[in-house]
């Protein structure tokens, strides 16, 4: 599954007429409302605002979609047909059509608002979510060397870093690599530094990951 990382706003045309394409990450359906109204007052002077919305980061997907007025199965679905291509989660595709005077008949229709929901998925940047595991661990300071050094050959990132009376590093890391790097660890410490508050979580960015949603 696949989020969006900041909102696009791309611009199709079709025989004179305007596909106005917003993708924006939202995470429940008042959020996608409000910015479906935003998208409506902006460009208040256009008649139709269709729309396709994902919701849910589990197996169960809420969805949504509207015509707007257009002909039944011309905008809304095939907007949607595009976010499902792309398995976009939390996600609202809105398309504003600008009549340029030439009818484009049902399937100049689908082809456009897909078209215009196609191209705002492709200017976007998306981050493909994965099962991960969250923690921190407080290591004495002659244990730094050793310890950043394992995750380093292993080439696990370290999140963020804190000093005080101990060093605490925190890390996220694919779920599958935290069984080894936590033997690592112990035994490079003797069983003395154990990872602390740990969480599965869905994590995005594998170079460097970090947390989306704890699980």
């Amino acid at each position: 599954m696949k989020i969006v990382s900041r909102p696009v706003e791309t611009e199709i045309e079709a025989k004179k007429s305007r596909f106005i394409a917003e993708l924006c990450d939202v995470t429940s359906e008042e959020e996608a409302k409000a910015f479906l109204e935003e998208v409506r007052e902006r460009y208040k002077d256009m008649k139709h605002h269709c729309y396709a919305l994902r919701l849910g980061l589990s197996d169960t997907v809420y969805e949504r979609f509207s015509d707007d007025g257009e002909p039944q199965g011309t905008a809304g679905k095939p907007i949607l047909d595009v976010l499902r291509g792309e398995d976009l989660r939390n996600t609202i595709c809105v398309v504003t059509r600008y009549f340029g005077g030439i009818l484009l008949g049902t399937g100049g229709l689908v082809r456009a608002y897909s078209g215009a929901a196609r191209e705002t998925v492709k200017a976007s940047e998306l981050q493909e979510l994965y099962k991960g595991t969250s923690f921190y661990i407080d290591i004495p300071y002659d244990m730094i060397g050793k310890i950043k050094h394992t995750a380093e050959r292993s080439d696990i990132h370290i999140a963020k870093e804190e000093y005080g009376e101990l060093c605490r590093l925190y890390f996220a890391m694919e779920t599958g690599r935290y069984e080894g790097f936590r033997k690592a660890i112990s035994d490079i410490s003797l069983g003395k530094v154990e990872p602390k508050e740990v969480y599965e979580a869905l994590c995005y960015d594998r170079q460097s990951p970090k947390v989306y949603k704890k699980l």
